[in-house]
C-alpha cells in the first residue's frame, strides 16, 4: 500500500471520487491508500464488519450472494464508476454478500469512519452516495430479473458489456470457474456460451481470456437489462462535481 499524493490520479481513476466536492476529495487524499487488487481476491466476506471502503480504478469487483452449500451468484459488479462497501453508510455495517475481484487491477482504500463522518454531515457527499446506491440497487434488481427470464447467452452479453463499461480496454482476464460462480452456472455452460459468441465473431475466447471484437454486436445480442442499468447509472451519476 502507498499513500495518495496526486489529485489527477484520483480524478482519472474513479468516477465517483472525481464527482466529489474538491474540499472533500482533498481532505480524503491525505488518508487514502493505493492498493493492488489481484484476480480472485476476496475483498470482504459476507457478514464481516467493514473497516474500509474501496474505490476501484482499474479493477472490477463482483458482489456475490453465497448459499450455505457454497453455491454463489453475482448480484452486481463495481468498477471505476463506484464504491465497494455501501453498507457502511447505509447503516448496516456488514452485508450478506461477498466481494471478489473479477478483473485484476488497482483501487483506493479509505477508512470507514472517514466516509461515515462525511456521510453523516448530510451534505453533497450524502446525496451523491445515495444516488450511486440507487443505481447499484437497479443493477441488482435487473440482474435478478435477467437471471430468471433470459438465456445464458444474453446474460453473458450483459455481463461482458457491464464489465467493459468499467475497464479502459477490450480484454478481460478471468478463470472459467470465477465466471461460472458469478453467473451461477456450470463451467461447461460458460464455455458453451462463450464459444457461441466467438463463432458469431463477437469475442475471442481462450481459457478465461476474453477479447471483445464487436461491441455493437454484443449490444444487439443482449437483452434489455444492460440498457436499463446503463441508463440509470448515466442518469444518477453525472460527470460534474457534486455541489
Amino acid at each position: 500500500m502507498s499513500s495518495i499524493s496526486t489529485v489527477p490520479e484520483v480524478i482519472g481513476g474513479n468516477h465517483l471520487l472525481a464527482a466529489m466536492p474538491n474540499i472533500v476529495r482533498d481532505r480524503w487524499l491525505r488518508q487514502m491508500e493505493s492498493v493492488e487488487l489481484p484476480l480472485g481476491e476476496v475483498v470482504y466476506e459476507s457478514g464481516a464488519t467493514l473497516s474500509h471502503v474501496y474505490f476501484p480504478t482499474t479493477a472490477i469487483v463482483s458482489l456475490l450472494y453465497v448459499m450455505k452449500n457454497g453455491a454463489s451468484a453475482e448480484i452486481a459488479v463495481v468498477g471505476n464508476e463506484g464504491i465497494v462497501g455501501i453498507s457502511l453508510f447505509m447503516g448496516g455495517e456488514s452485508t450478506p454478500s461477498r466481494a471478489v475481484v473479477q478483473s485484476a487491477g488497482h483501487g483506493f482504500l479509505l477508512k470507514a469512519q472517514l466516509l461515515k463522518d462525511e456521510f453523516n454531515y448530510a451534505g453533497p457527499v450524502l446525496h451523491l452516495l445515495l444516488r450511486y446506491t440507487q443505481a447499484l440497487i437497479t443493477q441488482m434488481a435487473q440482474t435478478a430479473v435477467c437471471n430468471r427470464h433470459h438465456s445464458l447467452d444474453q446474460q453473458l452479453c450483459r455481463w461482458l458489456l457491464l464489465s467493459l463499461d468499467r475497464l479502459k480496454g477490450l480484454e478481460l482476464v478471468m478463470t472459467q470457474e470465477l465466471i461460472a460462480n458469478m453467473l451461477g452456472v456450470r463451467r461447461e455452460g460458460v464455455t458453451e456460451g462463450a464459444l457461441k459468441l466467438q463463432h458469431a465473431g463477437l469475442i475471442r475466447y481462450s481459457r478465461g481470456h476474453i477479447t471483445v471484437l464487436d461491441r455493437a454486436g454484443l449490444e444487439k445480442r443482449t437483452c434489455e437489462c444492460y440498457a436499463v442499468v446503463k441508463k440509470e447509472y448515466d442518469r444518477l451519476l453525472p460527470a460534474e462535481l457534486a455541489s
